[in-house]
């Protein structure tokens, strides 16, 4: 190896190990602020101990969150989540006071029950075009279904500290993990934007499972 040969092979190494050694400090330091609790309790199901962790943004109103709710997470649920391999945490990034009250509807019904919440916002999002179209008839029908009366939807749709709550964990996204559209995922801390077919989003789990 000539003289020059070495010099330019010494400074590569030099100049690449920071660069490494500063993006896994920026990976780590982004895991831990989507691992830090907001203020409202997570929507979550799957097993703690398991190995990968997404988290969804997601916002009622968005038809790209309600396409991802209906033709990927079934699969992602039965083939990972309930296998014990990916734990899943939901959270809501409403664009729209219509999907923040439909967020709040959804954590009404589930009363701190992560599944019937995950229930509601699955019936939410079957029904979107409707909720936006109708929003205050959709909201009673979903409460009704799940045994809310019209006084008990109205009081959930007007909880000004819950609204408060939402928002404030909104802007944390924002802010901290520079959430900007929905849906956003984060893969054990990895950003992903945007809604994905189950075949791609399988490819970035798998090699989280080999490690």
């Amino acid at each position: 190896m000539t003289a020059r040969r070495r010099i330019a092979v010494a400074v590569f190494l030099a100049l690449a190990a920071p660069v490494s050694t500063d993006a896994a400090m920026a990976q780590s330091a982004i895991a831990a602020a989507v691992a830090k609790p907001v203020l409202l309790p997570d929507i979550v199901i799957g097993s703690p101990k398991a190995p990968i962790t997404i988290t969804e943004y997601a916002s009622m109103s968005c038809s790209h969150c309600a396409a991802f709710g209906e033709n990927v997470f079934p699969m992602l649920r039965s083939k990972y989540i309930d296998t014990g391999k990916v734990r899943f945490v939901f959270r809501e990034f409403p664009l729209d006071i219509k999907a923040a009250t439909a967020s709040m509807l959804a954590r009404c019904i589930g009363k701190g029950d992560s599944e019937k919440s995950l229930g509601a916002i699955e019936t939410l999002f079957k029904l979107q075009e409707r909720l936006v179209e109708e929003t205050k008839e959709t909201l009673l029908f979903v409460g009704k279904l799940n045994g809310m009366s019209e006084q008990e939807v109205a009081a959930c749709a007007s909880d000004q500290a819950q609204l408060d709550k939402l928002t404030a964990d909104q802007q944390y996204a924002v802010r901290e993990l520079k959430v900007v559209s929905t849906p956003t995922f984060f893969l054990n801390g990895v950003k992903l934007q945007g809604s994905m077919p189950f075949e791609d989003l399988e490819e970035r789990i798998k090699p989280l499972l080999r490690k």
